[in-house]
């Protein structure tokens, strides 16, 4: 089940692709990683999905991943009496901490904190921005708009407010039972949605302590100001496009994108880019031009994944998607471009031993023609130094640690292996090693050239100070 593309494939677990059939489908169409989303579904349906991930993957002979996503301090509406209302442009309409049922005057916004930092010109969006608001008085216990644009709101829509830090805690009580729930069941990756500042992420890190990978999503425009520190004390970053798109402008989505992506790439973390991406594939079996334009540019932009939502969730046609989305990705790699663009963008040099012997690693494959490029690794340290250079050929990822492995599932171009065996600490040993395991996944064949890098002695984390050139 070797797939000649780098960018990875997450998708994610609903009603549409639970099943066993389902998922096993979804892994021989390319899903390197599933995401298990918590803002839906109770403890029970959650361990049998996870357990069935798990059976399928080791039934198919791969080291798939799994993220377990927390819904995070989503701004939400309360109820209408008549679970709807009609808005017309320039009528007042208040929100409130009245837990009445609304009406076409008002409704309860169960969020007071919300109350403290709005003030008078300040902009709300609703139900994705469909509906937009314009703040003209506060009081202590309302909020008084206008209605600019829009024709209708329903129960629970979402709430955004651009260019504010809401006072917020990042995990609620509900996201810290699911992350103990998740963690408990083992889960490789933890989303934590709404990040806004570095704390947020600090906070999550101490109560995961090492036990799982954290993927920090950016939705929100206060993230954007510290990227680089959020990016620093992450493990991973999504761009979560669906409320940050709402929250700034559209036509800045795309710069930001790319600014992320390249910040994210030069620290050597892993960077998803999320939401939308073949969305009328929830209903279609084939996507818009443009949603495939979506997907290549993420590629062209320098992913290491794209990731499929209510496509793989409730859709249709769940593993249509994926292998459309493996199609798009697979024929913008081979595009002439997109390597050129992957070379003129390579990242300076972490100026230390490690990242100095990836380096030349790299060049001396391209330079040779190399079929792949090994990497020995405790810590999956060595293969995202690796990853980070965006090399045209697979990186086989040797490590004796599965959990490794299946966090390495998101990263560009890399084939993670798990590889208890003692191997010899000489130059020869690694090498007929590497070079046996590539032949059985079917990464080589008998005369190919490989490129490797470890750390002698073997076994100790951060100590890459090896480079060799190997033949099948």
């Amino acid at each position: 089940m070797m797939h000649n593309r780098h960018t990875k494939i997450i998708a994610t677990i609903g009603p549409a692709s639970a099943a066993p059939e389902q998922i096993s489908a979804l892994i021989q169409a390319g899903v390197s990683l599933f995401r298990m989303n918590f803002s839906h579904g109770d403890y029970e349906t959650h361990r049998g999905v996870y357990n069935t991930i798990r059976s399928c993957a080791e039934t198919l002979g791969q080291l798939t991943g799994i993220a377990a996503d927390l819904q995070g301090p989503k701004l939400r509406l309360g109820k209408f009496a008549a679970g709807s209302v009609v808005l017309k442009t320039g009528q007042s309409f208040r929100f409130d901490n009245d837990q009445t049922p609304g009406d076409d005057t008002r409704v309860y916004l169960p969020h007071p904190e919300i109350l403290s930092v709005l003030k008078e010109g300040h902009i709300i969006f609703l139900d994705d921005g469909k509906v937009r608001a314009r703040v003209i008085a506060t009081h202590q216990h309302a909020i008084d708009t206008v209605i600019e644009s829009g024709s209708g709101l329903s129960d629970r829509k979402g709430f955004n407010i651009p260019d504010i830090v809401i006072p917020l805690a990042a995990l609620t009580d509900k996201d810290k039972k699911d992350l103990a729930f998740a963690l408990e069941l083992g889960v490789d990756w933890i989303a934590q949605s709404f990040v806004q500042t570095p704390d947020d992420v600090r906070e999550a890190q101490a109560l995961i302590q090492g036990r799982a990978k954290l993927m920090a999503k950016i939705e929100k425009p206060s993230a954007l100001n510290y990227i680089v520190e959020i990016t620093e004390l992450a493990d991973g970053i999504m761009l979560a496009r669906g409320d940050l798109g709402v929250e700034i402008p559209p036509e800045c989505v795309p710069s930001v994108q790319k600014r992320i992506i390249r910040s994210v790439r030069e620290a050597g973390k892993p960077i998803v880019v999320a939401t939308q991406m073949l969305e009328s594939m929830i209903d279609n079996a084939r996507p818009t031009r443009a949603e495939a334009s979506d997907v290549a540019t993420a590629v062209y932009d320098g992913a290491d994944a794209v990731m499929l939502s209510a496509e793989t969730a409730v859709g249709q046609y769940p593993v249509k998607a994926v292998e459309m989305m493996h199609r798009i990705c697979q024929e913008t790699e081979q595009d002439e471009m997109y390597q050129n663009m992957m070379d003129a963008t390579q990242p300076d040099s972490l100026h230390d031993a490690s990242d100095a012997i990836t380096m030349a690693a790299h060049y001396v494959a391209e330079d040779i023609g190399a079929a792949f490029i090994v990497t020995y690794t405790t810590s999956g340290s060595t293969a995202l130094r690796m990853a980070r250079m965006r090399p045209d050929m697979p990186i086989l990822c040797l490590t004796p640690d599965k959990n490794v492995a299946r966090s390495l599932s998101i990263s560009y171009g890399i084939k993670a292996v798990y590889a208890p065996e003692t191997i010899a600490s000489d130059f020869e040993g690694p090498a007929r090693h590497a070079a046996k395991i590539a032949m059985d996944i079917g990464l080589g064949q008998k005369g190919d050239l490989f490129v490797m890098t470890a750390g002698v002695p073997f076994g100790t984390p951060g100590s890459t100070n090896m480079l060799r050139i190997g033949e099948i």
